[in-house]
């Protein structure tokens, strides 16, 4: 494992990769089965999500037991078994740390219900209003208050997740002491690397009602939380060398963000911010129909690379992952530029000043479910997002419109390894329905070819490591204003990359505005690719561009 900067980190979603024993389920041995696969790939890092002890209401966002696996992934063994051999090839392994809330079925919750003052305090407890209503009027991000009611205690806790997913206390020392306990524990283990669930919603602010929106603004990067980090570092990660973090950030701001990933902050590696994936939003509403804003894409991608490189901090760059839909489906073409479509949406990320992170499936080009009927869906967002856009008087095809394009089930359909019934994923029943278009899109068509989705992956992959370029190089953007193409420039001494990526399905023309003498082009998604001052795109052509000095 490198330096982090020249790493591609490979996220797996085990309940969807591969289910070795047929119960429908994937696993941590079906992981260990296709190490070889990921090494073909290239990759440093496997991020896991949770496969912790959890009653699975959030697919496993909602841990009963940080330091036991859920048997239906398998068991700690089975765990030591994967570090071992992800170690012998040369992979790391990071943990998703889920330390915003714990499942309500945690022992510490429990205590908490059975009247224990102790773990009380690891929780968030508030009296009504007056009138008995919540104490404030937040929204749970899965719909609802975030307030649930005891009547033993007459009290509310707050989840501003699932109401089976309650919000731990930071401000308690106790609990900032037990979260470390944890990450020391899977250190121990051998893992080299911690992702940290929504980790910037830790640290609450005023308990008060909004009257301007949902009540994030009251708890998105709250009032102690770069001190609860730098003290999380310094307990734990920060006394080993070369252990990788990253914060999801939710609705963030860039300038925490500098201090979050700073250089020299003493807090995380890098973080993830989301508001590239909002541009197919309306405002910070998810369940509309509205086409993609490539303006502002382009916008938020390159003020988030050049002001974090002004302040030396490091991005997590990405488009998928187990809470998005697929990046083909959303921003390419699931037809006849499907190939195309998703190598340049690659070229796109792994060329950006950041950490990629590639999501199982991803560099295969799986698409979106397709799912038509409610029974097909096992997401708790989008079951709840059902039955509100129906409460509303919304038309059941038009919801469905919605889920087809928003549900993060999109990501969870299992991965297709092969053209075989399930694709090669289970023998069994899968736990959640698989993408027909298996007997086309799969791993085993593209390993072998030169041409494939998963070739242009491999080729990106070894590209960061070979030019420092990407690694290390400035970011300047090139022609902000045009209204098809995506355009940047990388410069380090020495060494300078071009990336030129036309996002839509109709051909167009690029004038460079810089000269291109001494470029050659190291990558591109067409045969024959003709670099000029004033350049023909086809439709979703891409080119990556290279020139040493």
């Amino acid at each position: 494992m490198s330096d982090f900067r020249k790493s591609v980190v490979y996220q797996i979603y085990p309940k969807s990769f591969l289910d070795t024993n047929g119960d429908g389920l994937g696993e941590l041995k079906g992981v260990t089965a296709k190490l070889d696969y990921l090494k073909e790939l290239g990759v440093d890092y496997i991020w896991l999500t949770p496969f912790f002890v959890s009653p699975q209401n959030d697919n496993g966002y909602d841990v009963a037991d940080y330091r036991s696996i859920d048997p239906r992934y398998g068991t700690m063994a089975d765990f030591e078994e994967l570090s071992r051999e992800a170690g012998k090839r040369g992979i790391g392994l990071m943990l998703d740390m889920v330390f915003n809330h714990t499942s309500t079925e945690h022992e510490w919750f429990q205590k908490a219900l059975a009247g224990d003052p102790k773990y009380k305090s690891y929780y968030i407890w508030k009296k009504g209003k007056p009138d008995g209503s919540p104490p404030t009027n937040w929204e749970s991000k899965f719909g609802g208050s975030a307030w649930e009611y005891v009547p033993s205690f007459d009290e509310y806790y707050l989840h501003l997740f699932d109401k089976t997913q309650a919000d731990l206390n930071w401000d308690n020392p106790d609990v900032r002491r037990e979260v470390q306990e944890v990450l020391r524990f899977w250190m121990g283990k051998g893992v080299r690397g911690f992702r940290f669930d929504v980790v910037n919603l830790v640290s609450k602010g005023e308990f008060a009602d909004d009257q301007q929106g949902d009540g994030r603004r009251f708890y998105t990067d709250g009032p102690r939380i770069h001190q609860y980090l730098r003290e999380m570092n310094e307990a734990t990660f920060g006394r080993e060398e070369g252990i990788l973090t990253v914060g999801e950030m939710s609705s963030t701001s860039m300038e925490n963000c500098f201090q979050y990933a700073g250089a020299d902050s003493r807090e995380l590696s890098m973080v993830f911010s989301f508001h590239h994936l909002k541009v197919d939003f309306m405002g910070n509403e998810k369940w509309v129909l509205v086409p993609a804003d490539f303006q502002r894409l382009k916008e938020i991608l390159f003020s988030w690379q050049t002001g974090m490189a002004a302040h030396n901090a490091w991005n997590a760059v990405f488009w998928c992952n187990h809470d998005q839909p697929r990046v083909v489906s959303r921003f390419g073409d699931e037809g006849e530029y499907w190939k195309q479509s998703a190598k340049m949406l690659a070229g796109v990320i792994h060329c950006l000043r950041g950490t990629p992170y590639i999501y199982q499936g991803e560099e295969i080009g799986m698409t979106n479910a397709g799912f038509a009927d409610l029974s097909q869906y096992r997401d708790v967002e989008s079951l709840n997002h059902f039955r509100i856009l129906r409460d509303k008087g919304m038309s059941e095809e038009s919801v469905y419109n919605i889920l087809k394009v928003h549900s993060r089930d999109n990501s969870r359909t299992p991965m297709q390894w092969d053209a075989s019934e399930n694709a090669g994923f289970t023998s069994g029943t899968p736990w959640i329905g698989v993408n027909p278009n298996c007997r086309t899109i799969n791993a085993a068509a593209q390993v072998g070819d030169p041409d494939s989705i998963f070739s242009y992956y491999k080729a990106l992959v070894r590209l960061r490591k070979d030019c420092s370029v990407i690694a290390r190089g400035d970011f300047t953007p090139l022609d902000q204003s045009h209204p098809a193409v995506l355009a940047y420039k990388r410069s380090l001494p020495g060494e300078e990359l071009i990336c030129i990526s036309n996002f839509y399905r109709k051909g167009c023309t690029w004038k460079c505005p810089e000269d291109l003498t001494g470029y050659a082009v190291r990558l591109s998604n067409y045969p024959d690719p003709q670099p000029g001052r004033e350049t023909a795109l086809r439709p979703y052509e891409s080119m990556i561009l290279l020139r040493r000095k």
